[in-house]
């Protein structure tokens, strides 16, 4: 029996032994699972822009070599046939990303920022962009300086601040305004329609007399930039020579521009401003006469030069010793003179130099100013005053995702624009309901004061992201990036809307049109199908051959208003954030070069042209009117809410 006995001992052994083994092995497998897991990388935590400020350590501005900072390796999903372009460091960028002492909700107008550092990088950045960056580093730590200021001493700051308010107008008698070489302060800028008059008389000093309206600059900046040159010369005693008007540009990089000049020698018939002949039609006429009537016979050249100038000078509006009143508006395209009632040059916008960085006026040279007065001037309301202020505020978004995000150009100083549409289309139904979100994407000011206000105004009414760079409109294809990344990042909506300060949307017919079309590879607006780029380069809309070296465009949409689905959104984000995409200054036509691109990835593109969306103007039925003043946004609101029919009020 022992034998036996030993046997089943042994049995029983090798059993317990296993069984210890097999408990081991499942510890052990536990246990590296366990580890694993530990180890295995966790769904970040979504960062807000304030976040982002306080724990977003400033890129190192003393690295070597062009690049901002490398990038992880990762595997390309494809090869790529063009060279992405590179991440390099920008002056300023640092600055405006560095910390700032600013709370978690004034940080909501910063929410664009974490997403557009990497787009400012890019080596192929559109040219003003560095301009606009470093320019912006300055206007921000300027308004971070101000903000902080006000909090610490709200009570004797606030009362400083009223004192430097944007005021509607400004005249030469207020003396606080007025100083040496005849400069008058616009505090505030300029904005369209707005104008200033001139009362003087030449006094025959130098045969000539200037007026320049210049622009905003910073203390770092050796000399303000000329927005405006507008020189007078005056006809002489004995009228042999020609009096003329010229009008030309100044700035620190490009020194004087081209100088247009009034009576012209060229024909300009074709070149309108604003609708309006560059120079009075009566100037030109008596030019060309005078280049026909020339004589032939060397003997009569004098008496005919005597003639001619006699001539020209007859319809001249500046006569020495006669007085004159001169009232230079602000149009759409460009800056007006009228004198003594009639219309007598145009001149449109140079690029960098629009009305809201006008800064004051110097009149200078042989004219006896006896008067000078600027009104309509760019005014903020005061918020704590405006009694109905909870129904303007931006409602709080509580759906997961919208069905549209309507995101508005607008400029720091359209503060009436901006109240006139919080006041009109976005009291719509599904905008107050929280179905639509509409938000204002604004770049920075070189002005304080307009900076200041606009700050003020972001926090009173939730609806506005800042932009971080100066608001050049060179730089507005950021913008409709940047309106791609709050419809799909942070407000995702179903579609994306873009539109403009100066336009009337009827929301509920834009949404009851949606239900009829695509909801993938939309574009839905009033489409160019055929449209070649503009080469002249006076032309507000040049393009050379390296900007776009083909002949015509792709489909575009008109910037005034138009939708996208969130898909194509999504790939335009993406698109830049891999750098595959390229950057085009006509924010319009860069939308159809990315729609195009789109669709070489394989993607149906559904093009979906609607005459209703007015590219100009206002017709009855319309969907989206433009050109629409404050005073026009209010009435077409009035009218909707009055007769339920969508008419125009011109």
């Amino acid at each position: 029996m022992k034998p036996l006995r030993s046997t089943f001992g042994l049995f029983k052994m090798k059993k317990w032994y296993g069984g210890v083994l097999i408990l081991v092995l499942a510890i052990v497998m536990v246990f590296s699972y366990s580890l694993r897991e530990t180890q295995r990388p966790q769904p970040k935590k979504k960062q807000s822009a304030y976040d982002f400020f306080n724990n977003h350590p400033p890129i190192d501005s003393h690295r070597k070599g062009n690049d901002s900072f490398k990038l992880p390796k990762v595997e390309a999903k494809k090869p790529s046939l063009i060279q992405k372009p590179k991440l390099i460091n920008v002056e300023g960028l640092d600055e405006l990303y560095a910390p700032r002492n600013v709370s978690e909700q004034e940080s909501n107008v910063l929410l664009l920022w974490p997403h557009l550092h990497l787009l400012l990088s890019r080596s192929d950045a559109l040219p003003e962009t560095g301009q606009g960056i470093k320019e912006a580093a300055i206007a921000w730590k300027e308004l971070l300086a101000l903000i902080e200021e006000e909090k610490t001493t709200k009570l004797s700051n606030n009362i400083r601040l009223k004192e430097k308010n944007c005021p509607f107008s400004v005249s030469s008698l207020d003396n606080a305004l007025f100083s040496g070489g005849n400069i008058l302060e616009l505090p505030c800028g300029l904005v369209e329609d707005s104008s200033i008059t001139l009362i003087g008389t030449p006094n025959g000093s130098n045969r000539s007399f200037e007026i320049d309206l210049v622009g905003s600059n910073f203390s770092e900046e050796p000399k303000p930039p000329i927005v405006l040159h507008y020189n007078v010369s005056v006809a002489g005693d004995n009228m042999t020579e020609e009096p003329f008007i010229a009008q030309n540009t100044w700035t620190n990089e490009l020194g004087w521009g081209k100088e247009e000049k009034c009576p012209s020698h060229v024909s300009s018939n074709n070149l309108k401003v604003d609708g309006l002949g560059l120079c009075n039609e009566q100037l030109v006429r008596s030019t060309m006469e005078e280049n026909q009537n020339v004589s032939v016979s060397s003997g009569d050249a004098s008496t005919n030069a005597s003639q001619e100038s006699s001539h020209a000078s007859a319809n001249f509006p500046f006569v020495e010793g006669n007085p004159f009143t001169a009232t230079l508006w602000v149009g759409l395209e460009g800056f007006h003179m009228t004198v003594n009632g009639r219309h007598e040059t145009s001149f449109a916008y140079r690029e960098k130099l629009e009305p809201w960085s006008v800064s004051g006026i110097k009149v200078v040279g042989g004219l006896d100013l006896l008067s000078a007065f600027a009104k309509g001037l760019p005014v903020p309301e005061d918020h704590d005053l405006i009694v109905n202020s909870k129904i303007l505020k931006a409602p709080v978004i509580t759906r997961k995702r919208l069905v549209m995000l309507v995101g508005v150009f607008s400029t720091g100083n359209n503060f009436e624009r901006r109240m006139a549409l919080r006041r009109s289309w976005m009291q719509f139904e599904a905008v107050r309901s929280g179905d639509v979100a509409v938000r204002f994407f604004i770049g920075l000011n070189k002005n304080l004061q307009v900076n200041f206000e606009l700050w003020k105004e972001a926090q009173a009414y939730g609806d506005i992201q800042f932009m971080p760079f100066v608001d050049y409109y060179s730089l507005i294809s950021l913008k409709t990036i940047a309106i791609c990344i709050m419809g799909t990042k942070i407000l995702p909506g179903k579609y994306i809307m873009k539109t403009d300060d100066d336009a009337f949307v009827r929301i509920d017919e834009v949404l009851s049109s949606l239900k009829e079309k695509p909801s993938n590879g939309l574009l839905y607006g009033l489409i160019e199908f055929d449209s070649s780029p503009h080469r002249e380069k006076d032309s507000k809309w040049y393009i050379s051959d390296e900007e776009w070296p083909h002949s015509s465009y792709p489909p575009w949409a008109h910037g005034p208003g138009y939708i996208l689905s969130r898909d194509v959104a999504k790939f335009i984000v993406q698109g830049h954030k891999e750098r595959e995409l390229k950057l085009f200054k006509l924010e319009d036509v860069a939308m159809g070069i990315w729609i195009e691109e789109f669709k070489r990835s394989g993607r149906e593109v559904h093009y979906i042209t609607d005459d209703r969306f007015y590219n100009a103007g206002c017709e009855s039925n319309y969907i989206l009117a433009h050109y629409q003043g404050p005073r026009m946004v209010l009435c077409l609101w009035e009218k909707l809410q009055k007769e339920h029919q969508a008419y125009c009020c011109e």
